[in-house]
């Protein structure tokens, strides 16, 4: 197993080519993955900008590194200028390109800085701090496939979070990575100015429906739910809807391993 001993980042190894890069010392507890394929590898989100999470890659892998963005909030595209090739959903490019909507820089900074509980790189300014934006090298759609060689990558669009959220199935492995559309903890938030609920419960049915999901890897929390959960969304999907509560303001909901709040 490979071991790095770092200031801010802690990486596990999932298998041989498979690692969750994580940032403990912040609230938000978000992970980063890279995927290890023969020809090239591709890193899902980079993660709070707080340090730069190619100090990492860069001990893991030589290969070529393709950025799939889940969504373009500020928490997972932190290190998104560290690298050339940068993807995100179509319905997204936007805010790669001009900034999150409706979201000010002041909240951003203000989340961004509080709840810290190890010492932060010289280099970081909360007061200063501002999310990446830029031109993708390209954008993705629903049903999108991506070989990185041995490993072929199947793009889902699961809006809800966000307009152009994504999930991403490894399907030489099983592995679902669900970004922010699901992971156990702390609520699912769907209720911001972008969120959508009817969306995100229409995303929650529709992952329930990927086939050959063998672990979830979400993007904060624990690292590799079991499939298992699936079935408990499924339930849970159908109690919202029969109580009329998939809208703003109905509140958290909590179900056994997961949470949502709309």
């Amino acid at each position: 197993m490979v071991s790095i001993q770092d200031s801010w980042f802690t990486a596990t190894q999932i298998d041989e080519g498979t690692f969750a890069i994580s940032e403990y010392g912040h609230w938000e507890k978000v992970h980063s993955y890279l995927l290890i394929g023969k020809e090239k590898a591709a890193l899902i989100d980079t993660g709070l900008g707080i340090d730069n999470i190619k100090r990492i890659t860069d001990q893991l892998t030589d290969l070529p590194i393709i950025v799939l963005t889940t969504h373009v909030h500020w928490d997972h595209i932190g290190s998104h200028g560290e690298f050339n090739e940068i993807f995100v959903h179509a319905e997204e490019e936007d805010w790669l390109l001009t900034g999150i909507k409706k979201l000010s820089i002041e909240q951003i900074r203000k989340d961004v800085a509080r709840d810290i509980t190890i010492p932060v790189p010289s280099t970081f300014n909360p007061d200063t701090y501002t999310p990446f934006t830029g031109k993708p090298t390209g954008v993705l759609h629903d049903g999108d496939e991506l070989n990185i060689g041995d490993r072929n990558l199947l793009i889902f669009h699961t809006p809800g979070h966000s307009p152009g959220h994504i999930s991403i199935l490894d399907d030489s492995r099983g592995y679902l990575f669900t970004g922010d559309l699901l992971y156990d903890e702390t609520p699912v938030y769907a209720f911001f100015p972008t969120t959508d609920p009817v969306a995100l419960v229409q995303s929650l049915k529709k992952m329930t429906g990927i086939q050959n999901v063998k672990k979830i890897f979400g993007g904060h929390n624990t690292i590799g739910l079991e499939p298992g959960i699936l079935c408990e969304v499924n339930t849970a999907v159908e109690h919202l809807e029969a109580r009329d509560l998939v809208r703003h303001g109905t509140g958290t909901h909590r179900f056994e391993r997961f949470s949502v709040q709309f």
